[in-house]
C-alpha cells in the first residue's frame, strides 16, 4: 500500500502497513517451505492453522466449519481431511456430547513435525516479545486483533463478490 508521508503520523502508518506486508509475505514463504517439506499443499497449510487455532481456542474445528473457512465443498473437504489424516497431520475424534459430531485436532506425528520445524521460530517470537512490556505488548494485541478482524471481513466480502464459476456442460 502506497500511502502519503505528509507528516509523522502519516509516516508511522505507512511504515507499519509495509511492516504489515512484509511480515505476511515472510510468513507465508516460511509457511510454503513447510508444506514443501512435507508433502503439503496451501489448502493442505491453511486446513492445518485452521485445525491448530480451533484447538488453541479449546473449540476442535468440524469438517462443516473447516470448509466455511476455507470456501470449499464438503466432498473437498472429506478429500483433505483424508489426505491431511493419512500422512499423519491430523486425525477424527467424535464428540463425547454428540458422538454424531466430528472433531478434527492434530495428530501426534504431525504435532511433533510442527514444533520441530516452528519450534526455533517460536523461540524468536518469544525474545522479541520479551522486549515489551505488559501494556506495550497490550497494545499491540488489540491492534493485530483489530487488523486480522478487518482483514477477515475484507477476504469474506471479496469471497461474496467473487462470481460463481461457469458451468459446463456434461459432455
Amino acid at each position: 500500500m502506497y500511502r502519503r508521508r505528509d507528516d509523522p503520523r502519516q509516516q508511522m502508518i505507512a511504515d507499519i502497513a509495509n511492516d504489515l506486508r512484509r511480515y505476511s509475505v515472510d510468513a507465508q514463504h516460511i509457511g510454503h517451505a513447510f508444506a514443501n517439506l512435507h508433502g503439503l499443499n496451501p489448502t493442505d497449510l491453511h486446513a492445518l492453522i485452521a485445525v491448530m487455532d480451533a484447538e488453541l481456542t479449546g473449540d476442535p474445528i468440524t469438517p462443516g466449519r473447516l470448509g466455511e473457512q476455507l470456501n470449499l465443498s464438503s466432498g473437498s473437504v472429506t478429500a483433505l481431511i483424508d489426505r491431511l489424516e493419512r500422512a499423519g497431520h491430523i486425525r477424527r475424534d467424535r464428540d463425547t456430547a454428540d458422538r454424531r459430531k466430528v472433531l478434527l485436532h492434530y495428530a501426534d506425528q504431525g504435532a511433533a513435525l510442527a514444533m520441530s520445524f516452528f519450534g526455533p521460530l517460536g523461540r524468536r517470537t518469544d525474545e522479541v516479545m520479551a522486549r515489551f512490556s505488559d501494556e506495550e505488548l497490550a497494545v499491540v494485541h488489540r491492534f493485530m486483533a483489530t487488523m486480522v478482524a478487518s482483514m477477515r471481513e475484507h477476504r469474506d466480502s471479496v469471497r461474496a463478490a467473487r462470481p460463481e464459476p461457469p458451468h459446463r456442460p456434461a459432455s
